[in-house]
């Protein structure tokens, strides 16, 4: 028995040299861990905000433009990470026209940028562009986690403006306990903070997400990792995930004040009590079709914070989706590729229809019907 043991031993032994041997020689050649390759060009830029417009990849068969608006926290390529995984590119192979805010590294004066100037300002600036860009009346607007709240609010207030509106693991309701991120923001004394930082540094909200599951997040995966390292794929995966991970930009102190103290502790937003730019956010005001998308396992935005979206809005029209999949596997796992992207073209693809004046117009009631049904049957 214990010379098995020993030669058990020894055989894991010469398995690891092998494995951290074959790793070595593929860190001795920088690993290729570019990320955002989708070709794209700056159309317009404001301040740190750059508005990139994405080269077709297939005959556009929907052209009414879309706009994802991601969060401010971390970088919007996460939506990008690389080809075969990439909700841009997809949605491009599908024939959308494909348009992204990247929102920069706030620095200096940014610190007193406000709410009210990213939606009303940024936003509908980028927005405005696509319309006269496109000739149309109204596009559609998907935003991310952060992304979409700000897409809530810039929807109740120049509703004319939006044609479809797509939540993705987006928060609303932020009286829940099923995330320790809405625990501890509660008790967080964020006038100390922004006081203080002015631009709130991103290695330190990057820390506080990272301690939301610290075992897998700062432990497990490295631990995989090193068992994986001989793989070249899975080398450049990881890379390209750390660089998404650690590439936090700070965010402007009087937003972050704002964002925290109205949502997270006061929970404005979802009682129709926020007000921005000197105006009430009225989520009613939301009556275009709606779809609401959601993972099952996010442990940043439980689908306790998402649910309520469209309890919240008039919309005649609306859909939630939800895939059994955690918050980041919703942009970059196998599920994203393969299920959440092709749902997301397959309601959007009938309500991006143009009508002969050139305005974009919704489609009839009964058509909405049949489409809802069937998605409903397929999502089972």
């Amino acid at each position: 028995m214990i010379q098995e043991s020993i030669m058990s031993e020894l055989d894991l032994l010469q398995k690891n040299y092998v494995r951290f041997t074959k790793g070595a020689q593929i860190f001795a050649e920088p690993p290729d861990f570019s990320v955002g390759t989708t070709p794209h060009r700056v159309v317009y830029s404001e301040d740190k905000m750059k508005l990139f417009h994405y080269e077709p990849t297939a005959e556009k068969t929907c052209p009414v433009p879309i706009l994802i608006i991601y969060a401010l926290v971390n970088r919007y390529y996460i939506l990008d990470l690389q080809p075969d995984k990439s909700v841009i590119k997809n949605l491009l192979d599908q024939g959308f026209d494909v348009y992204a805010i990247d929102w920069g590294y706030p620095a200096g004066t940014d610190r007193y940028l406000t709410i009210d100037d990213y939606v009303n300002g940024y936003i509908n600036n980028a927005v405005d562009y696509i319309r006269k860009k496109s000739g149309l009346d109204n596009i559609t607007l998907m935003g991310v986690c952060q992304g979409g709240t700000f897409s809530m609010m810039y929807t109740a207030l120049h509703p004319e403006k939006v044609k479809n509106l797509i939540t993705f693991v987006a928060p609303l309701d932020f009286d829940t306990d099923k995330s320790l991120l809405n625990t501890w923001a509660r008790k967080l004394d964020v006038d100390k903070i922004v006081d203080y930082y002015g631009i709130v540094p991103g290695d330190f909200l990057n820390m506080g997400f990272l301690l939301l599951d610290p075992f897998r997040l700062l432990i497990d995966k490295y631990v995989g990792f090193l068992e994986r390292m001989d793989d070249k794929r899975t080398v450049e995966n990881f890379l390209r995930m750390e660089k998404w991970i650690f590439d936090s930009p700070g965010q402007a102190g009087e937003t972050f004040r704002q964002f925290m103290k109205d949502c997270y502790q006061k929970n404005l937003l979802v009682k129709n009590r926020m007000i921005i730019g000197g105006k009430r956010i009225d989520l009613s005001k939301i009556s275009m079709p709606l779809l609401n998308v959601m993972a099952q396992f996010d442990h940043l935005v439980p689908n306790d914070a998402s649910h309520p979206i469209t309890d919240a809005v008039s919309s005649t029209d609306k859909e939630t989706l939800v895939f059994p999949t955690g918050h980041i596997g919703m942009f970059v796992g196998s599920k994203s590729q393969n299920e959440v992207c092709p749902k997301i073209a397959g309601w959007l693809r009938p309500r991006s229809s143009i009508g002969e004046t050139g305005n974009s117009n919704h489609i009839k009631q009964k058509e909405i019907k049949k489409i809802n049904r069937k998605s409903k049957e397929t999502n089972k």
